[in-house]
């Protein structure tokens, strides 16, 4: 029989919405208990810079920054635990949810803050270069800057591919976008305003090769015509993937509404309401728009609150 812990707040997900969601319900004395997940810091882990979080003059790292925000939280008495939460059940008025270690818990609220993982090519020369920092990135309004004045490759056919090119395009001498079909995805709109952009050259029917790079940077890409065949190498600094993010909710699919690709659904707008009493959200797992570090803080912050006022109108 695994041990049930009655608590009266679960924080699923770290990151910066999942801890300053910890650090506001620990102030207010909820006790938080936070699983931080398959990945302990969340996106902003694979960010070796990060400039563009207030309070940072020097700017900081990406996993500096979640250590910091877990040390916050923990000085407030957040129990953060390793490990995930695997399974729940938000049916009855008790939210219960399993643990990967066997752990059951019944919480009066939850926050969700599970995130979304940005979708890669899973090339073995895109991810090396992802995991030394060194010129692989999914955000160009995170990393762009990084890049100034440098040429840069951007894959990806949608409108958020066209809005980072056309970001990059402001900061970066080149932009060369790789489109894999014959036309874009994107609205009509946001693809004219990347073909009437001077600096940015679109090749279609392209798709990516091999990352090149010297072992510790990016030096260039190596890209083939999908129709012909016919391989080139382009110069470059720095290697964009904008293919998608897919949000981390498949274990919630059976309480909470989802949006047709997967984001939570907020139930009142302005809040972080979930359409189940007592469940909120928090993060990326319910933001497909801004994806920042600072907007996820943000609703951390609306979510422990809710959660708190809830447990109030309840008599807790």
């Amino acid at each position: 029989m695994s041990e049930v812990q009655r608590i009266s707040c679960l924080i699923i997900g770290s990151g910066p919405a999942g801890y300053t969601a910890a650090i506001y319900a620990a102030r207010a004395n909820m006790k938080p208990v936070m699983y931080q997940g398959m990945q302990p810091g969340g996106q902003l882990t694979t960010t070796n810079e990060v400039e563009n979080f207030p309070g940072y003059p020097q700017g900081i790292t990406g996993p500096q920054m979640m250590e910091e925000l877990k040390a916050q939280a923990e000085r407030f008495e957040t129990d953060v635990r390793w490990g995930f939460i695997e399974r729940v059940d938000f049916s009855g008025e008790i939210h219960k949810a399993w643990a990967d270690d066997g752990t059951e818990i019944h919480a009066d609220t939850v926050i969700i803050s599970t995130g979304a993982s940005a979708k890669y090519l899973g090339l073995d020369s895109e991810q090396k270069y992802l995991k030394l920092g060194g010129g692989v990135s999914a955000c160009a309004v995170c990393d762009g800057f990084f890049y100034r004045g440098q040429e840069t490759v951007i894959v990806g056919a949608g409108d958020s591919a066209c809005e980072e090119a056309h970001y990059l395009s402001k900061i970066c001498t080149k932009v060369t976008m790789l489109v894999r079909r014959d036309e874009f995805r994107a609205s009509k709109i946001m693809a004219e305003r990347v073909k009437n952009t001077e600096n940015i050259e679109i090749l279609f029917n392209t798709e990516t090769d091999e990352v090149l790079g010297d072992g510790q940077v990016v030096t260039g890409v190596r890209v083939y015509n999908n129709k012909t065949q016919e391989k080139k190498e382009i110069p470059a600094t720095g290697f964009f993937v904008a293919i998608g993010h897919k949000p981390n909710t498949d274990i919630f699919k059976d309480y909470i509404n989802l949006d047709e690709t997967g984001y939570i659904k907020y139930e009142q707008p302005g809040t972080s309401k979930t359409n189940v009493p007592g469940v909120f959200v928090a993060g990326d797992a319910a933001d497909k728009n801004y994806r920042q570090a600072i907007t996820a803080a943000g609703t951390g912050c609306m979510a422990a609150l809710d959660a708190e006022r809830y447990l109030a109108a309840k008599g807790h």
